[in-house]
C-alpha cells in the first residue's frame, strides 16, 4: 500500500499592528527550516519548533506509515505586519517546493492565525487559500493556530479542520499537534470534515481570555462539553478569543465548529456556543492595578516578610503581543521609591547587555536603558547598578508554555539597581516575554527569594510561576507601551465597528443555516 504524501509548513507571527514590520531577519533570527532540517528537528527531545508541528510529526510516526514532505516552516516572535515581499517569497516557495514534490495527499499547517502583513489584512487566507488552489479539492488541509488567531471565511473555506488551543496559558500544544495527526488519518481513511465560523462583534483584550475562570473559559468549556455529547457529528469545537492588537476586518471571538460530514449540526452548535458568549459580554471588563499602587504593595511586602509575595504582569509592554520588551514605565518607578526584594524580567537592550558583558561581573556601572533607542513608550532611563552575572542566553525552558523548549535569548546579563536587596533586573538580547523561571534561574536567582516578582508577559508567565504564585498573587499593572489593555486609549483603523467592549451598542444575531 502506498504510504500517504503528507506536506509540512508554517509561518508563524502574531502581528500587533502598532508594532515594527516583521522583517525576513526577524524570522531567520528565530526560526527558518526548509526540508529535511525541519523533520530531523520536529523529531529530537529538545527543539525550537513550535511543540505543534514537533507533535504532528511525532503522531504520525506513531499512528502507521507516511511519507513527511516538509516544506518551509518559519517563525517570528510576536510583532508588527509581516513584510509583503518576505511573505510573497515564502508563499513562492512552498509553491516550488510542492511541485518538485509532486502530488500531495495532505498538508499539515502550523500558523498562529493573527498574522497582518504590510499589504494584506489576512495572509493566513492568503496562504491557506494558496494551498487549496495548489493541492486541489482532494487534499487533505488541516491546521493549528494560537487560540489568539483572527479567524477569516477564507481560513475555514480552504481548510478541512482547523484546531485551536484551548489554554491560555497555553500549554496544550503537544496535544493540538497530535489532535490535528488523528484528524489526518481519519481524512486519509476516508471522512471528509467541513468547518463553519460564527464570528462575534466580541474584540477583548487579552488579559481578560484567560482559561481557568472567566468568561472565555466558561465558553471554552460549554463548547468542549457540547462537542463530546455529539460526538457522532462533530470532530472539533476551537473558540478564539482573537488578538484585537492587529486591528483588522476579521477581528472577533470566533467559534469554529469541524463537522465529521455534514454542516447542518455544525451551524446549529456554533451558532449555539456563541450565543452563551454573547450573553456574558459584560465579564470581559477587567480592572487593572495603577503603576503607583503596584509600588505601594511592593513597598509593604518587602517591610513585611510574613506577607504572601507577589508577581506584576507590566501587561502595556509584553513582547507576547508585540511589545517591545523595552518600557521603562514600571522599573523606574519602583527603582524611584527604592524599592526592595525585587526581581525584574526581562528588558530587551542588546547594548546594555554587551556593556554589562564588557565590564564583567562585579563591576559598577551607570546603567541606561534605552541608551540608542526612543520611541512613544520607550524612554530611556538610568541608574546605578553592578553586575551580578552574566550569561550567553542559550537555555531550555522549565515551566508552562516554553517547557522543554530551547530558547535564544543573546547575551544576557543581571544587573542590580539600590544596592544587594533592591532590583535585580534581567537584560536580554533577543526580544522575548519572561514567561518561565529559567529567565532568572539562569543566573542562580531562586524565585522563592524574591518578594516581588515583575514580568514583562500579559499571561503566559501564570503557567511558568505557578508553583510560587496562584492567581490571588498576581496583579496586572496599567503601563502604557503596544500591549495595553485599556483599548480605547488607542486609535483603531480596521476593527469591524461597533464591537464590544469600544462599543456598547454592537449587536449580535446568529448565522443562517
Amino acid at each position: 500500500m502506498t504510504k500517504p504524501r503528507i506536506g509540512l509548513a508554517g509561518i508563524v507571527l502574531e502581528s500587533n499592528r502598532l508594532a515594527p514590520v516583521a522583517t525576513e531577519d526577524d524570522f531567520r533570527d528565530m526560526v527558518y527550516l526548509e526540508g529535511e532540517e525541519i523533520l530531523k528537528r520536529a523529531r529530537a527531545s529538545v527543539s525550537v519548533l513550535p511543540k505543534e508541528m514537533s507533535a504532528f510529526v511525532q503522531a504520525m510516526d506513531a499512528t502507521g506509515g507516511w511519507q513527511p514532505v516538509p516544506l518551509l516552516l518559519t517563525a517570528c516572535p510576536p510583532w508588527g505586519p509581516i513584510d509583503q515581499a518576505f511573505f510573497d517569497r515564502c508563499l513562492d516557495r512552498i509553491d516550488d517546493m510542492i511541485d518538485a514534490a509532486g502530488p500531495l495527499d495532505g498538508v499539515y499547517l502550523c500558523n498562529h492565525g493573527a498574522m497582518v502583513a504590510t499589504g494584506d489584512h489576512d495572509p493566513d487566507g492568503t496562504l491557506f487559500r494558496r494551498l487549496r488552489d495548489k493541492l486541489g479539492d482532494d487534499a487533505g488541509l488541516f491546521v493549528t493556530l494560537d487560540l489568539h488567531a483572527n479567524i477569516s471565511p477564507a481560513m475555514v473555506d480552504a481548510a478541512h479542520g482547523i484546531i485551536g488551543y484551548r489554554t491560555n496559558p497555553h500549554v496544550d500544544q503537544w496535544s493540538r499537534g497530535e489532535e490535528a495527526a488523528f484528524a489526518m488519518r481519519l481524512y486519509l481513511a476516508g471522512m471528509r470534515p467541513q468547518c463553519v465560523l460564527v464570528r462575534l462583534p466580541l474584540t477583548p483584550s487579552s488579559v481578560t481570555l484567560l482559561t481557568e475562570t472567566g468568561p472565555y473559559a466558561e465558553m471554552i468549556q460549554y463548547g468542549e462539553r457540547r462537542r463530546q455529547e455529539l460526538a457522532d457529528e462533530i470532530l472539533n469545537v476551537s473558540v478564539f478569543g482573537g488578538f484585537v492588537f492587529s486591528d483588522t476586518p476579521e477581528n472577533g471571538v470566533a467559534t469554529v465548529v469541524t463537522a465529521r460530514e455534514h454542516k447542518g449540526a455544525a451551524i446549529q452548535l456554533a451558532n449555539e456556543i456563541a450565543a452563551f458568549g454573547w450573553a456574558h459580554r459584560e465579564r470581559y471588563r477587567r480592572n487593572l492595578t495603577s503603576i503607583g499602587a503596584a509600588v505601594e504593595l511592593a513597598r509593604a511586602n518587602a517591610e513585611d516578610p510574613n506577607r504572601a509575595a507577589v508577581i506584576f504582569s507590566d501587561a502595556g509592554d509584553n513582547p507576547g503581543g508585540g511589545g517591545e520588551g523595552r518600557t521603562t514605565w514600571l522599573l523606574s518607578a519602583l527603582s524611584q521609591d527604592q524599592a526592595k526584594g525585587v526581581y525584574f524580567g526581562s528588558f530587551f537592550d542588546p547594548t546594555l547587555a554587551k556593556i554589562a558583558h564588557h565590564a564583567g561581573v562585579g563591576a559598577a556601572i551607570e546603567a541606561t536603558f534605552n541608551s540608542d533607542f526612543e520611541s512613544e513608550f520607550s524612554k530611556p532611563f538610568s541608574a546605578p547598578a553592578r553586575v551580578l552575572a552574566l550569561h550567553d542566553g542559550e537555555i531550555v525552558g522549565r515551566l508552562g508554555i516554553f517547557a522543554g523548549r530551547s530558547l535564544e535569548l543573546g547575551l544576557c546579563a543581571a544587573l542590580e539597581i539600590g544596592g544587594p536587596d533592591g532590583i535585580k533586573v534581567v537584560v536580554i538580547s533577543r526580544r522575548h516575554q519572561t514567561a518561565d523561571p529559567m529567565f532568572f534561574e539562569m543566573f542562580g536567582f531562586d524565585i522563592a527569594d524574591a518578594r516581588t516578582i515583575c514580568v514583562k508577559s500579559r499571561g503566559h508567565f501564570r503557567a511558568g510561576f505557578r508553583p510560587w504564585f496562584g492567581p490571588e498573587q498576581v496583579y496586572e499593572v496599567d503601563t502604557a507601551g503596544l500591549t495595553a489593555p485599556v483599548l480605547d486609549r488607542f486609535n483603531w483603523q480596521y476593527l469591524p465597528r461597533p464591537v464590544f467592549p469600544l462599543d456598547d451598542n454592537a449587536e449580535w444575531s446568529p448565522a443562517e443555516s
